[in-house]
């Protein structure tokens, strides 16, 4: 059995992790590599339910610890049913996000303990880890800039915090 090659792309919204994926995917199937391409929260059925719960507008009073176990949850289902079969296979796996988001999200920007969510998620990934994480770099404001100019996305819990969070 061979063991596939994990890597995540974190930063903040509008940074273009999602527009990079999209012309890096073509290119690696050119040349023959096996790649799941996956995101948090989501990526499969259970997880896309609790992606919803999670950024529904309407659920704009949910406490910061019931957002980070609802994460956790969704990652923890994600792992279990599509990422580490597609690791056991050889395949390379790109998950637009992982555990650096809630680090910085959760963690920074919820103000909950760190060494909770790294146990947390240590806990939920049997201490998995990225073998590569690309950091997309850019200001908070320029990509809550580019979110806001694309009329196609939806806007979600999360965005109506804006800059706070």
């Amino acid at each position: 059995m061979s063991k596939g090659f994990l890597a995540s792309f974190e930063g903040p919204e509008g940074a273009g992790k999602t527009s990079v994926l999209e012309t890096l995917l073509p290119i690696l199937e050119e040349k023959g590599v096996e790649v799941l391409t996956t995101r948090e929260p989501g990526g499969v059925l259970i997880g896309e339910k609790i992606r919803e719960v999670i950024l529904d507008p309407s659920h704009m009073q949910m406490d910061p610890k019931t957002e980070l176990l609802l994460y956790i949850a969704s990652r923890r289902q994600h792992l279990v049913e599509k990422v580490l079969p597609a690791l056991e296979d050889g395949k390379l796996v790109i998950m637009d996000r992982f555990i650096d988001s809630s680090v910085a999200y959760q963690g920074f920007g919820r103000g909950l303990d760190i060494d909770a969510i790294d146990w947390l998620n240590h806990f939920a990934t049997d201490g998995l880890k990225p073998d590569l994480t690309l950091y997309f770099d850019i200001e908070v404001e320029e990509g809550l800039a580019r979110i806001a100019a694309n009329s196609d996305r939806e806007v979600n819990r999360l965005d109506l915090e804006g800059l706070d969070l």
